[in-house]
């Protein structure tokens, strides 16, 4: 008979029938019109895991995109890749990625499956202590964006007094490259709707309109050119000024444009790579320094509960959210 803590550190033996908790699924592939909240057995924690009481579960474009396609005996898959809780058990001899862990400690995780949900057991390798500066929704919602934006200046090689055009800067990728490259010294120019300026020049970038004429207006903002493209958008407008304004290719990075990446000769990179992967794991400590800071800030825009995530699906597929949003079981 294994024994659980609860939150008020109380030691009572756990019942033989397994904790259940709701849990968005994609029981199918599909976007997130297949979604369904069903109930779904929380394990006991093993050594070298820990079960999350869920407090806000991140929410990204990622999470319905990876379900559209896929073998359907791979299904059902669980929804959700980043979250914020409170340790509700530690498996024996554990410990988190950011040291020793106890029933109660807030943590943040990233990156986990199925982290739409009530309770989770999950890695304690991808989990991490929250700061205490750091709400729930905001540290829900760091990693991924954080990062993504994090791998596209690795993979350009930014250098401080670099120029550097960001396509889309007002998404959450954007707002977290724009606050990475002004901590590095880099100088951001971002794109985005006069609606949306604010929030570029707010991170520390220069604001440009897209559209029609956008070359000639980064060419009068960037006097001594451009060295670096970051492409947070996949549009061909942000792909061909790109080119137009960056002569080394190997400076162009996009996070969207994989199919104009291949033709082009410039960098697109995803979290399935290998290399993308193991830099956004080693990358998770410093970016938490970060935010704990407040060097590094994650705005959100709204919170849902749980079992409303398909409003807030509806929201996020909008494009147009206004900042990140988070759910509440």
């Amino acid at each position: 008979m294994r024994v659980h803590r609860t939150l008020d550190d109380a030691v009572m033996p756990a019942s033989t029938v397994a904790d259940m908790t709701k849990q968005w699924v994609a029981p199918r592939p599909g976007g997130s019109d297949v979604f369904e909240l069903v109930d779904v057995e929380v394990p006991a924690p093993g050594p070298g895991e820990v079960t999350v009481h869920v407090r806000a579960a991140g929410m990204n474009p990622a999470d319905a995109k990876h379900t559209q396609r896929g073998d359907p005996s791979d299904f059902p898959v669980p929804i959700g890749y980043e979250v914020a809780g409170v340790v509700s058990a530690v498996g024996p001899d554990t410990t988190i990625a950011s040291g020793p862990v106890t029933v109660g400690d807030e943590v943040l995780a990233f990156r986990v499956r199925g982290g739409w949900t009530e309770e989770l057991t999950l890695p304690a390798a991808d989990v991490f202590a929250k700061p205490p500066s750091l709400g729930f929704p905001e540290a829900a919602n760091l990693l991924l964006a954080g990062t993504t934006a994090a791998d596209l200046i690795r993979v350009t090689g930014v250098q401080p007094g670099d120029t550097v055009l960001v396509h889309g800067a007002s998404g959450a990728v954007g707002v977290s490259l724009l606050q990475q490259l002004r901590a590095l010294g880099a100088r951001a120019i971002g794109t985005a709707s006069e609606a949306n300026a604010d929030t570029v020049r707010g991170h520390g970038g220069t604001w440009v309109a897209y559209g029609d004429g956008l070359e000639a207006r980064v060419r009068d903002l960037a006097a001594s050119g451009v060295d670096v493209a970051l492409d947070c958008v996949g549009s061909d407008e942000a792909v061909d000024v790109s080119l137009s304004l960056v002569t080394d290719r190997s400076r162009i990075a996009t996070i969207a444009a994989f199919g104009r990446a291949e033709e082009a000769g410039i960098t697109a990179i995803g979290g399935a790579q290998p290399d993308s992967a193991a830099f956004r794991d080693s990358v998770r400590a410093r970016l938490i320094d970060l935010a704990g800071r407040g060097e590094l800030v994650v705005p959100v825009a709204r919170t849902f509960p749980l079992a409303e995530a398909r409003a807030a699906l509806v929201l996020l597929e909008s494009g147009h959210p206004g900042g990140k949003l988070a759910l509440l079981p």
